[in-house]
C-alpha cells in the first residue's frame, strides 16, 4: 500500500470514528449529563453539610446488651411514621441500616424518601431525615423510572446501565482515537 493509500484510509477511519462519536454522543447527551452530575453529587453527599446526607446522631448506649430488639424499634419506627409525621406516611420498611458505633438504627422507607434515626437503648427518634441521597442516587442509576413506574423486574435499571457504560466506553475509544 502506498502512501496516498494508506492516507486515504486512515482519513475514512477517522470518519467513521468521527460518526460514531457524533451519533452517540447526541444521543446519550442528556442521560451522560444527568449522570454526570448526579455523580458529583454522590461523591460530595458526606460533605455536604447535612444537604444531601444527614448526619448520623449518637445513641445513649453503644452496648448492644442495652439494646432493644429489632423487633421492637421496627415497630416503633413504624408507628411513628405512620401516625406522627402530621401526614398519614407508609411506613412499609426498605431498610434498617445498624450503627454500632453510633448506638443508632436508620429506618428506610419503601415508597417515601423520609427516614427516622433512632436511639438502639430507648427507642427514642432522633432524627428525622429526608433522604435526598436515596433519591439521587436513584436518578444516577435510573431505578428512579423503575419506581415511578411501579416495574418489579430491574430489566429497566439493567439496560439502563448498560447502555450509559457502553457509551462511556464508545466515547472513551472514539475521543482517544480521533485524539
Amino acid at each position: 500500500m502506498d502512501y496516498h493509500q494508506e492516507r486515504q484510509q486512515k482519513a475514512k477511519t477517522i470518519r467513521i470514528f468521527r460518526r460514531i462519536h457524533r451519533f452517540t454522543g447526541i444521543f446519550l447527551f442528556v442521560f451522560l449529563f444527568i449522570v454526570g452530575v448526579t455523580g458529583i453529587m454522590l461523591g460530595w453527599k458526606k460533605n455536604s453539610f447535612g444537604l444531601i446526607l444527614a448526619d448520623t446522631t449518637e445513641g445513649s448506649s453503644l452496648n448492644p446488651d442495652k439494646w432493644l430488639s429489632i423487633d421492637s424499634l421496627q415497630k416503633k419506627a413504624m408507628i411513628y411514621m405512620s401516625d406522627s409525621m402530621g401526614v398519614r406516611m407508609d411506613a412499609e420498611i426498605d431498610r434498617i441500616d445498624v450503627r454500632p458505633d453510633k448506638g443508632v438504627l436508620k429506618f428506610t422507607f419503601k415508597n417515601h424518601y423520609n427516614g427516622l434515626q433512632l436511639d438502639a437503648a430507648t427507642g427514642i427518634v432522633l432524627k428525622v431525615e429526608r433522604r435526598n441521597a436515596d433519591m439521587i442516587e436513584q436518578i444516577h442509576d435510573g431505578s428512579i423510572v423503575q419506581k415511578i413506574f411501579s416495574m418489579q423486574t430491574g430489566i429497566f435499571k439493567l439496560l439502563y446501565t448498560s447502555i450509559m457504560g457502553l457509551g462511556l466506553i464508545t466515547f472513551t475509544v472514539t475521543g482517544f482515537w480521533l485524539w
